[in-house]
């Protein structure tokens, strides 16, 4: 492995996300957490600018940054009543080991049988268009199944966030 700028800037997004992530899943405060999925958020619109890819870290930062974490970020100013819940929280070690676990599986379990052990190639060095971009999102044999399944998740998170707010309010 050589020492250049794109591994530089890989191991700096690569401290943003993984420490955002970590203070996400570590703080108890819900303002300081939204704070942390910001700064996971920018790592990953890094790891598209590495790809040379500049419209998907775009729409990282406008549409993830820029709109779902301040909105989850007003969301938590305007509901005082969450922000002073006094949660019996179990104890985080079974919680971490039983998560490391399942990431360890998961890191073996696809990496190993789609690399072989060895190293993945270079990526390529022409990308896609945006046309080609829209095209793979909407066609039947390209993301529209992830795409469909993101906005079921997003809709469940906004179902039990009306529900966490009416069920303190009553």
């Amino acid at each position: 492995m050589e020492l250049n700028a794109v591994t530089i800037g890989f191991a700096v997004f690569t401290i943003f996300t993984l420490g955002g992530g970590f203070g996400v899943v570590t703080t108890r405060n819900l303002f300081q957490g939204t704070i942390w999925l910001m700064v996971s958020l920018f790592g990953v619109a890094g790891y598209f600018i590495l790809l040379s890819a500049p419209f998907l870290a775009a729409v990282q930062i406008l549409v993830y940054i820029g709109a779902i974490a301040i909105l989850i970020t007003f969301a938590v100013m305007l509901t005082r009543s969450v922000t002073r819940i006094k949660v019996r929280y179990i104890r985080l070690l079974p919680s971490f080991i039983g998560s490391l676990l399942v990431f360890l599986i998961l890191l073996f379990g696809i990496t190993v049988p789609i690399f072989g052990g060895q190293l993945p190639e270079a990526a390529p060095q022409t990308v896609a268009s945006t046309r080609d971009l829209g095209a793979a999102l909407v066609s039947e044999h390209g993301y529209v199944v992830p795409f469909m399944l993101a906005s079921v998740l997003l809709t469940g998170a906004m179902i039990g966030a009306i529900f966490i707010a009416r069920d303190e309010k009553a």
